[in-house]
């Protein structure tokens, strides 16, 4: 009976739906959900023809603003509602929207997907908490891929497009446009929808020229220190001192060497396998070389590294055991219900094992996709299915011709 219980993927999403229920309840009437009040405070400001892009700001509220005009607009139907019901909009609107997109997975992934949504959602639970964006880039990520692999290339680069003006994580999934029939078409209708959201802060009036709040945006991106070593490999043990001081040369090095090897294996466009692995590496980058990624920042590339673990036709030890750590290091170590804060931040601060396992990853997801090519079974049997079909077809088509000419003499 429990068995059956913990297989059943609406236990799984009531159970989460529950925690998230609590978790917002409890940050509200607290007054912590500080980072809702960001959206908020900014939003209002955009609307009342004030930016939120200065030290004023930053002093005031103890946090640099850095998405877009383009959010403010977005933000402001939540930001008109109720305070105490706003925040429970953000959050069950955004945990049934990812629990959608997992749901909606190309029918390759069918018997992974509630593992996909195990593994995936303590790190989601985390990103809730904290009331972060970071899940909305997630979700538009995997519903824009959904969408690619029905043929809906308008609303998937609608989508990518949307995310990339508020947060520039989302531009990344525009590479892999090449994968897919009528590229410059969908590159044309990124031109469009980026150009649409742009303009769309225009219809605030308060301001004599809102197009000035995009520079102060970016050169408030520019300016944005901090003390803090963030998580990503530019921050690691080890390795800061070296990459961290030439982080722009890094990312630009590391990117066209994936560029290269993406070219390079032109051929594999068309598996569906590769395109996973391909959008598991471009998040990836995204994040690891961001030069302030978070924990919860990586919820955006578990996705896509779940799918193409499971994805794998054999699952080696190093597979397991990388995927093993990820668990501990993620899911379980970040989360104060599970794991003292003080356990956490020794573990991460002393070994920076949360780093250098997701690095380690990533890496091995690069040489899925551009290493020896290794079919999946269900491939080759599908392959050998359709050989026998046609050569079926072919031999019934020339008995009929032969009966055809008969019947003719």
């Amino acid at each position: 009976m429990s068995k059956k219980i913990f297989e059943n993927k609406y236990f799984w999403w009531g159970l989460g739906l529950i925690i998230v229920l609590i978790a917002t309840s409890v940050e509200v009437f607290r007054g912590r959900n500080t980072n809702y009040f960001d959206y908020q405070d900014s939003t209002r400001m955009f609307w009342e023809g004030l930016s939120p892009y200065n030290l004023e700001y930053v002093q005031a509220h103890q946090i640099y603003f850095l998405y877009s005009p383009v959010f403010s607009v977005l933000f402001a139907p939540i930001f008109y509602l109720p305070w105490w019901l706003g925040p429970y909009i953000w959050n069950i609107g955004n945990y049934t929207l990812f629990s959608l997109a997992i749901k909606w997975l190309p029918q390759q992934l069918e018997k992974y997907k509630l593992y996909i949504f195990i593994f995936l959602l303590s790190v989601v639970l985390q990103t809730i908490f904290c009331y972060q964006h970071n899940i909305i880039v997630a979700y538009i990520y995997l519903f824009a891929f959904i969408l690619l692999e029905r043929g809906k290339g308008f609303w998937a680069v609608f989508l990518i497009m949307l995310s990339a003006t508020t947060k520039i994580y989302g531009a990344a999934e525009l590479a892999i446009l090449f994968c897919y029939p009528k590229t410059w078409r969908n590159f044309g209708y990124a031109a469009l929808c980026g150009a649409f959201f742009l303009l769309l802060p225009a219809i605030n009036t308060n301001f004599d020229n809102v197009f000035v709040l995009y520079q102060q945006m970016f050169d408030m991106i520019a300016d944005h220190h901090s003390s803090t070593d963030y998580i990503g490999i530019l921050f690691a043990l080890g390795l800061k001192p070296l990459l961290l001081p030439n982080y722009r040369t890094v990312q630009i090095i590391t990117m066209g060497i994936l560029a290269i090897l993406f070219f390079w294996r032109y051929k594999r466009w068309s598996d569906f396998r590769f395109r996973v692995q391909a959008l598991g590496v471009l998040s990836g980058f995204m994040i690891l070389f961001s030069d302030c990624p978070e924990t919860h920042t990586y919820v955006i590339t578990f996705p896509f590294y779940a799918m193409a673990f499971w994805l794998q036709d054999k699952r080696t030890w190093l597979d397991w055991t990388l995927f093993w750590l990820l668990v501990v290091n993620f899911c379980i170590l970040p989360t104060d219900v599970l794991c003292p804060a003080w356990l956490h931040n020794f573990v991460h601060r002393t070994f920076w094992l949360d780093v250098y396992t997701y690095f380690f990853c990533w890496l091995r997801m690069i040489w899925l996709a551009v290493g020896p090519e290794v079919e999946m079974k269900g491939i080759k049997e599908m392959k050998g299915m359709s050989h026998r079909r046609s050569r079926f077809y072919k031999e019934r088509s020339s008995t009929k011709r032969n009966e055809n000419e008969e019947m003719g003499k």
